[in-house]
């Protein structure tokens, strides 16, 4: 990956989009590690996960995300040993002045496919950002994409290191932009099954 210098010293460039504005209206593919991989969430037995203490706090964070970020909705999500897959959906046209309506959120972890297509009307009102390349393309930075991950990891983290405290998660993270329905169903299902078709010897985050 390519570095450059930041005050003298050399930082690995963001895996962001620079062309696509982070806190615009948006669908996201989001998968965010373990350190080192590690498996602090519990294990699969039988295609099934089994969570651990900290897994149930990894799974509780997340149904929480729209509570703290009320234009937040909730695709799928699944808590692996060792990392999480889900998708978040960023839709401020449907929050009035930082409150919710009252369209229902998806936090039912168990549901198949949970947000219903009429949802990706969104997805057509944000245009590729490829002008001004001096505007922080990431966007206000308490209401972006990187926020709610950051929000979520660090709530994550302060319960988790009560159980242990060398829980760590890998300063990254991962997002997929989902630009349609096909590709939004694809993910869901994807997320789904991800528990049937874990393979320990195949990659650690499948």
């Amino acid at each position: 990956m390519h570095k450059e210098k930041f005050k003298n010293k050399y930082r690995i460039e963001t895996t962001r989009a620079q062309w696509w504005d982070y806190s615009g209206d948006g669908a996201y593919f989001i998968t965010i590690c373990t350190k080192n991989m590690e498996h602090f969430f519990g294990e699969i037995v039988d295609k099934k996960m089994n969570l651990s203490a900290i897994g149930q706090f990894a799974q509780s964070c997340w149904i929480d995300i729209p509570k703290h970020f009320p234009f937040v909705k909730l695709g799928e999500f699944v808590v692996m040993p060792n990392h999480v897959h889900g998708i978040i959906i960023v839709d401020k046209k449907d929050s009035v002045c930082g409150e919710k309506t009252d369209k229902p959120t998806n936090t039912n972890v168990e549901t198949h496919v949970g947000v219903e297509t009429q949802n990706f009307a969104f997805l057509h009102r944000q245009p590729p950002q490829k002008e001004n390349v001096n505007k922080n393309k990431f966007g206000p930075q308490s209401k972006n994409l990187a926020s709610i991950i950051r929000g979520y990891k660090i709530g994550v983290t302060k319960n988790a290191r009560l159980i242990n405290p060398g829980f760590k998660w890998q300063p990254r993270y991962h997002d997929r932009i989902i630009r349609d329905e096909y590709h939004f169903r694809k993910s869901s299902y994807y997320i789904i099954n991800n528990p049937k078709n874990w393979d320990y010897k195949k990659s650690d985050t499948d």
